[in-house]
């Protein structure tokens, strides 16, 4: 009988780890958003900060308007990412902007709002996802998930690779890694910290680090990380942000 009964535990461990190993990249990445925000990202107005320069995405279901406001002392430049395309303004008046120059911003602007606003995006037709394990950090534990980006649809970045460390009881993005291709390439991986939540949308900051080595396989980098071989490159912060809802 007792025999029996250690037969049994052994089969309902076992029947709860497959059924925790079962869950989609689909599904983990959806509870994230809903953990982050959900719905709210596609009716809301964010504004920030981010080193000396003023973003601002404008969201309403499927339309988009990402911008940038830039001072200097040739005055002030707008640039603006939407569903149409991208546009240039200089004190107010629209520029002309070579194509090759139209990509570099967009990327770049598209680039902040991004990071910033993650997890939202992820669930993209653009985006490819794959549950590709599991790690520990710091004794908590995490998927990794990765995520590539098709080249329609993709954007600039549609090279790169991303890997996300998801808590798998919070569903919280904790740490991020990606290996890009610009400017000879190089590799990231980025410590979220000062979580908070501003009219229902979750926000962090990061530490953000690098390795020299491009070779690194980016489901390496958490035990990089632990052993202390990454180098802390800069702390991203986004300051000041306002989030107003619509509905």
């Amino acid at each position: 009988m007792k025999y029996l009964i250690v037969l049994i535990l052994a089969l309902f461990v076992t029947s709860c780890q497959e059924e925790k190993e079962a869950i989609s990249a689909d599904e983990i990445i959806t509870k994230t958003i809903e953990n982050a925000g959900g719905d709210i990202f596609k009716r809301a107005t964010v504004q920030f900060k981010f080193r000396d320069n003023t973003y601002k995405s404008i969201r309403n279901g499927g339309e988009f308007q990402l911008e940038r406001i830039i001072s200097d002392s040739t005055g002030t430049f707008r640039d603006v990412l939407s569903n149409t395309g991208f546009q240039r303004f200089k004190n107010d008046s629209l520029i002309n902007v070579p194509d090759s120059m139209a990509v570099r911003y967009s990327g770049s602007v598209n680039s902040v709002h991004y990071f910033a606003q993650l997890p939202y995006g992820l669930n993209d037709k653009a985006v490819n996802k794959k549950l590709v394990g599991d790690a520990e950090i710091n004794g908590e534990p995490y998927y990794q998930l990765k995520i590539t980006f098709q080249q329609e649809g993709g954007g600039a970045d549609h090279h790169d690779e991303f890997l996300y460390w998801i808590h798998k009881d919070k569903f919280t993005i904790d740490y991020l890694a990606y290996k890009f291709m610009e400017n000879e390439g190089g590799i990231r991986f980025r410590e979220a910290n000062n979580p908070r939540i501003i009219m229902g949308m979750r926000f962090v900051d990061y530490n953000n680090y690098k390795i020299d080595d491009f070779n690194t396989d980016l489901c390496n980098l958490d035990e990089l990380f632990e052993e202390g071989k990454l180098e802390l490159l800069s702390t991203i912060k986004t300051e000041d942000v306002e989030v107003e809802v619509k509905g």
